[in-house]
């Protein structure tokens, strides 16, 4: 099998990768006046196994030398962005939507195939049953099912860098607000939950009841808090000098949230620091 590169990064990346998948070959590597690095190997094994090798291979250098331009050209051309910090932004994104395993980044791609996947599926295609490959031909010319695919995930990455920025920008707005206020209380506690259960530096719980008149005595609407939100729009009517969260889930949404808004005024603790455990058994 010949391969060629344009790139001596490229080739290197290449020849460590197949190695590492494939111990089974002999390289030579020589320099082609026209095609740059050219590649013979040699191999003596089914010519799947091979194929397997050399795709997974090629795919790693592709994800490493190729992938980032191929956002930042798309964020730049299609979407008009010209911004470097936000093409970064909108970059880092896109990597966590293609690379991501987690079940968030599975949410936002909307679909559970693994991306990779597919540029497995055209690789193999592009380089089975042949015995001559040019890398670069493959890149330029032969991904264009893969290229729509980041049209739409870098899309999504703008939808979702997007909704980071309103969020930030009314995280902001929140601390502008409670940093001007008075606080009522001096130390808040909160267990996690569906809905956070909110006790008093006594260990009493507030009641539902208390919670929606402290609410009513702020104009929250300002701040474009609901009435009806009973996470965080009761810890910004009360505005707290301190807020102990307990819990077994640091990175739970509605605590990231506090933590973003309250920030050196929150401590996390584990649910066993919980000081007041007698009033936890009691409300459940």
């Amino acid at each position: 099998m010949d391969v060629y590169f344009s790139s001596n990064k490229e080739v290197i990346s290449f020849c460590e990768q197949l190695f590492h998948y494939n111990k089974k070959i002999e390289l030579h590597w020589k320099t082609h006046e026209d095609w740059g690095n050219h590649l013979k190997i040699d191999y003596h094994q089914p010519d799947n196994e091979l194929t397997d090798s050399v795709v997974k291979s090629m795919i790693d250098v592709f994800v490493t030398h190729r992938l980032s331009t191929m956002i930042k050209g798309i964020t730049e051309e299609y979407y008009y962005y010209s911004d470097t910090d936000e093409i970064e932004k909108i970059l880092d994104i896109t990597h966590w939507l293609i690379a991501g395993e987690d079940d968030e980044s599975v949410q936002v791609r909307k679909e559970k195939d693994d991306p990779l996947q597919l540029l497995y599926s055209l690789f193999v295609s592009n380089v089975k049953n042949t015995t001559t490959i040019h890398f670069d031909s493959i890149v330029n010319f032969r991904l264009k099912v893969f290229k729509d695919y980041l049209l739409n995930m870098v899309g999504l990455a703008i939808d979702e860098y997007k909704r980071e920025e309103d969020h930030q920008e009314f995280v902001n707005m929140l601390r502008e607000y409670i940093a001007k206020k008075t606080p009522i209380y001096n130390v808040v506690h909160i267990v996690q939950g569906k809905t956070f259960s909110f006790f008093k530096a006594d260990g009493k719980r507030f009641t539902r009841m208390e919670l929606r008149v402290l609410m009513q005595k702020e104009p929250l609407y300002i701040v474009g808090l609901d009435e009806d939100e009973l996470n965080l729009a009761p810890l910004v009517a009360m505005a707290p000098k301190k807020i102990k969260i307990y819990g077994d889930h640091p990175s739970e949404p509605k605590t990231l949230t506090v933590i973003n808004v309250f920030q050196e005024r929150v401590d996390f603790e584990p649910i066993s620091k919980f000081p007041f455990p007698i009033y936890l058994k009691s409300e459940r």
